[in-house]
């Protein structure tokens, strides 16, 4: 993909209800980030697997090539998103994991939880998650061994 597809510069983010305040305040404190935000759009009751499903399918088509997903505690929407095969999601809590989960792990989904991060937190591993490449190397026959299953 070369650095100047539309994919490259989009960031799919969906959440369920509970995540919606932390959704639009990412948004909000992020505006060079360009968005592909796929709902919800309030914070009235939906259910999760369906946002994680429409980011997944979002990446898995190439209209983004990262994302972003946030639910009351993150637990539910990544084990979600953990299920199609071309997403790696990683659950974290802070800038250390967030950092992590590309270097090691080349991650191409962060989740959250809108219930138990503050938004100066969220967006330091928002930012962290979108400026760290992959390390490769030793971690690729990792990643590698993960799409043999």
């Amino acid at each position: 993909m070369a650095e100047n597809d539309e994919s490259t510069r989009l960031v799919a983010i969906a959440c369920d209800h509970g995540g919606f305040a932390l959704k639009e305040a990412l948004k909000a404190a992020l505006p060079g980030v360009n968005w592909l935000d796929l709902g919800t759009d309030s914070a009235e009751s939906v259910d999760y697997p369906d946002f994680a499903d429409k980011l997944a399918d979002a990446i898995g088509d190439g209209k983004a090539a990262r994302g972003i997903l946030i639910c009351g505690s993150g637990i539910g929407i990544s084990i979600a998103a953990n299920r199609h095969a071309h997403i790696r999601c990683a659950l974290v809590h802070d800038v250390t994991g967030a950092r992590l989960c590309r270097q090691h792990n080349n991650a191409n989904v962060l989740a959250m939880g809108g219930r138990l991060i503050g938004e100066a937190v969220a967006k330091e591993c928002v930012e962290a998650f979108l400026s760290t490449a992959f390390d490769g190397g030793r971690h690729q026959k990792r990643i590698d061994k993960l799409g043999s299953r």
